[in-house]
């Protein structure tokens, strides 16, 4: 996401009636910056010194209004902690079976398989997801 992206992002906030606050704002930030997938105390940890005044409840308050909002994606694994995207748009994930890293990647949307699923359960689809398990190169390299 770009900063550009991050006008956009702060602007449709907006648009839901929600304020523009420290917090929000940089909370959004750090998703932005980030490459990883954050949980909510990792997210409080890495801004606790910029934002001295913001509780770990603060980070859970902002993300669930950021997640109704729709810039953010809560992804949740089984290790019980729910960890975020800033990423919104159709996309997988591919997650180190190590070091847990997760990283976004791209894959023709499997819309297919959802009408087949569809077909032969008589479910209303509604979404899906897929994840991809392996080793990251810096946990198989080192």
């Amino acid at each position: 996401m770009t900063e550009a992206q991050l006008r956009e992002a702060i602007e449709r906030l907006r648009g839901t009636g929600a304020r523009i606050t420290p917090q929000r704002r940089g909370i959004l930030e750090y998703l932005v910056e980030t490459k990883s997938h954050p949980t909510a105390d990792e997210i409080y940890k890495k801004l606790e010194k910029k934002l001295p005044h913001m509780s770990s409840a603060t980070v859970y308050n902002n993300l669930k209004t950021l997640k109704k909002a729709g810039l953010v994606s809560e992804l949740t694994y089984g290790d019980h902690s729910s960890r975020f995207d800033i990423e919104t748009s159709d996309h997988y994930h591919i997650i180190c079976l190590d070091c847990g890293k997760i990283r976004n990647f791209r894959f023709p949307v499997l819309t297919e398989i959802e009408a087949f699923a569809e077909t032969i359960t008589s479910y209303k689809v509604k979404s899906h997801r897929m994840e991809v398990y392996g080793i990251c190169p810096e946990c198989w390299s080192g």
